[in-house]
């Protein structure tokens, strides 16, 4: 007897989810290139604006795939999530390059290089995830994606905290302070949103087991 699809048949989701992860991927590496090397700045941020200008598309096309599909292969809440928090993901990686370049800093700090490659980590994790939507045999394979994503967020908030209290401690410009303090928010907001995902993905896992 042939086996029943796990999901129905629209493999358009699937498609754009992967597509906004990639994009992710591809943002996240860019913004570590512009962090570690702090050269053409300009170009490297048109670049990420470039990226988070495709992942709203990307954004609005799964949506409109949304008001236009009757049964979706998981959750309809779930698909909205899922884009909404990868829009956020991108959002964010934008909002700390664009601050960076906006503030004119001197040279991004060592912690700020740290959280930017959590960041390539964490995004990596993502990519890696939500392939696995596709088949139920996979599901399984999600979970350590994800934990190595919650894994991911706890050292982010660890190097967040360093970083704080080195601005505090090691009597920076209050102007400075403030820059960085805005900059890494960004930045943990990023991962923070990823962890967002991995928190969604565990619960489509779990309607699903």
């Amino acid at each position: 007897m042939p086996r029943l699809s796990f999901f129905p048949k629209n493999e358009k989701f699937f498609d754009l989810f992967e597509e906004s992860t990639n994009n992710l991927v591809q943002a996240a590496g860019v913004f570590a290139e512009l962090v570690e090397h702090w050269e053409n700045i300009d170009e490297m941020v048109r670049q990420i604006t470039d990226l988070e200008h495709h992942g709203d598309s990307i954004t609005h096309r799964i949506i409109a795939e949304l008001h236009g599909t009757f049964v979706t292969p998981i959750d309809r809440e779930d698909i909205a999530l899922l884009a909404q928090r990868m829009d956020d993901v991108m959002d964010f990686i934008e909002a700390a390059a664009v601050r960076m370049a906006l503030y004119g800093v001197d040279k991004p700090t060592e912690r700020a290089k740290q959280l930017a490659d959590v960041l390539v980590r964490v995004t990596s994790e993502v990519g890696k995830a939500i392939p696995r939507l596709r088949h139920r045999r996979d599901l399984g394979h999600m979970r350590e994606h994800c934990i190595e994503i919650n894994r991911l967020e706890n050292e982010a908030d660890s190097v967040r905290r360093a970083a704080l209290a080195e601005l505090f401690h090691d009597q920076v410009e209050i102007a400075e302070v403030i820059k960085w303090r805005e900059i890494y928010e960004h930045m943990e907001n990023a991962v923070d949103s990823c962890e967002d995902i991995a928190d969604i993905l565990e619960g489509i896992m779990i309607k699903r087991a």
